[in-house]
C-alpha cells in the first residue's frame, strides 16, 4: 500500500514561492508587450520620426507576439506545477 505524501511546511511554501516566480515572469513578459506596444504607436504617430515606420510596424507586429508567448508559457508552467504536486 502507498503511503500518501502530505507536504510539509517548507514544500508548500516552495510551490508558492515556484507560483509567485512564475507569474512575476508573466508580468516581466505583459510589461515588454506595452512597451513595445506603446513605442511602436509613438514612432507611427510622430512625424519627427518617419524614418522609423517600418521599424514601428515591427513592433506592433511582435508585441502580440510576446503577450501570447507570455499566456502560454504562464499556462504551462502552472500545469506542470498542478500536474507535478497534485494541487
Amino acid at each position: 500500500m502507498e503511503k500518501e505524501h502530505t507536504l510539509i511546511t517548507r514544500d508548500w511554501l516552495a510551490i508558492e514561492r515556484t507560483k509567485l516566480a512564475n507569474e512575476r515572469t508573466f508580468l516581466a513578459y505583459f510589461r515588454t508587450f506595452v512597451v513595445f506596444l506603446g513605442t511602436g504607436l509613438t514612432v507611427l504617430k510622430i512625424e519627427f520620426f518617419s524614418d522609423l515606420k517600418s521599424f514601428g510596424i515591427l513592433l506592433l507586429v511582435i508585441s502580440p507576439t510576446l503577450l501570447i508567448v507570455g499566456i502560454i508559457r504562464l499556462l504551462r508552467v502552472k500545469q506542470t506545477i498542478r500536474k507535478h504536486y497534485k494541487i
